[in-house]
């Protein structure tokens, strides 16, 4: 009886073969590329120039973030959007230059933040998330948040850092209360709309972000300036509860990581992006999130008044961070880019950080790409 159970066992291992050279994904990626596909970088230009050629053939990254306005110069420098067309012809040909497809993402959340203005030609404008659930049901979100979602989609923009689930805890939260950032006061009600707003995305082909977890609706500082603890303000039940019910309903794209510090979360008062017990206990292991993790911006105050840039990069992957964001808006070095990848190569090299790490969160990284159609 081996035999047949044999032979069957055999034709099963052949076909799995065939299966895998048929596919269009690469071969193992090398360690150098591997680790460029976990970050997501942003850059001066309305056109891909010579030097941004170069910086993304070095660092082959996995994305790329597209901003309105230059943060660093107050606007004097030119950044990337400008006009419909002009933000199309840029996104096709970032995807042209890069050897892999790339995540092209962009903060669209509506209201204050949202990069594609009016006064630029953009003629969908998103009402802020306060106004959504506030004025109107889930099901008008979904409505305004799809045509929002096209709109991305015909740009070529494939990656949305919204919606924002921070419950409104403290309506004068200087970083999202205060911008009309929150859906409400009520996490039921920021759940219901976050669905929507994450359905309505993810039909079109949109990636969508949950941030900023595990809760920055409280916070009475801004992770932009410098250190904001939430350890007597932060409602644990209220603020997790967005994130453990679409969870539950099978969210699956990305959450983004606060800065925010909680030492009852995690005694240490290390930042959530760079918390083991916050990133992996609580989001991997309590709700049981399987999808990207994606840090908020690595050169915000929040991080680089206690950290180096490559100390707390390496402490954010330890922590289960898969991308790393860079977004160049507080301070415009693209050698920080140089530096944050050459430093996760050595932590590898050195054995700081397990291969097997970057393969987790590369792996995770690809199974984005393939669910929205950027790989097979």
């Amino acid at each position: 009886m081996r035999r047949p159970f044999l032979a069957l066992a055999g034709l099963l291992a052949i076909a799995a073969s065939l299966i895998a050279c048929a596919s269009d994904d690469p071969a193992p990626l090398s360690l150098e590329d591997a680790v460029g596909q976990m970050l997501l970088i942003g850059f001066r230009g309305e056109t891909l120039d010579d030097e941004t050629t170069a910086l993304l053939d070095e660092i082959a990254p996995g994305g790329v973030i597209l901003f309105d306005y230059d943060g660093p110069s107050g606007g004097e420098q030119v950044r990337n959007i400008v006009s419909p067309d002009q933000l199309e012809a840029l996104t096709a040909a970032l995807q042209e230059a890069s050897a892999r497809p790339l995540l092209i993402a962009i903060d669209a959340e509506g209201g204050f933040v949202n990069r594609l203005k009016p006064g630029d030609g953009f003629d969908v404008p998103l009402p802020s998330h306060f106004i959504l659930g506030s004025y109107l049901d889930p099901f008008h979100t979904e409505l305004l948040a799809r045509t929002s979602a096209r709109q991305l989609s015909d740009l070529g923009i494939n990656w949305n850092l919204a919606p924002v689930v921070d419950v409104n805890v403290f309506p004068d939260s200087p970083a999202i209360g205060y911008w009309e950032r929150s859906f409400s006061h009520d996490p039921a009600v920021v759940a219901e709309h976050a669905a929507a707003f994450a359905r309505a995305h993810h039909d079109h082909g949109v990636v969508s972000t949950l941030k900023h977890f595990p809760g920055h609706g409280s916070a009475v500082g801004d992770t932009h300036l410098g250190v904001t603890d939430v350890t007597d303000s932060f409602v644990r039940d209220d603020e997790l509860a967005p994130y453990r019910q679409l969870i539950n309903d099978g969210y699956d794209d990305v959450v983004m990581t606060a800065h925010v510090v909680n030492r009852n979360l995690d005694p240490s008062a290390r930042p959530a992006t760079l918390s083991r017990p916050i990133v992996t206990g609580l989001l991997r292991g309590e709700l049981g999130f399987d999808g990207v993790v994606l840090s908020d911006d690595m050169q915000m105050g929040a991080i680089l008044e206690q950290y180096s840039l490559e100390a707390a990069v390496i402490e954010a992957i330890k922590a289960g961070v898969d991308i790393i964001l860079i977004a160049n808006q507080n301070t415009y070095d693209t050698d920080h880019v140089r530096r944050i990848k050459a430093a996760i190569i050595a932590a590898v090299e050195q054995g700081e950080i397990s291969r097997q790490r970057i393969d987790e969160s590369v792996e995770r990284i690809l199974a984005l790409k393939r669910r929205y159609g950027l790989i097979d």
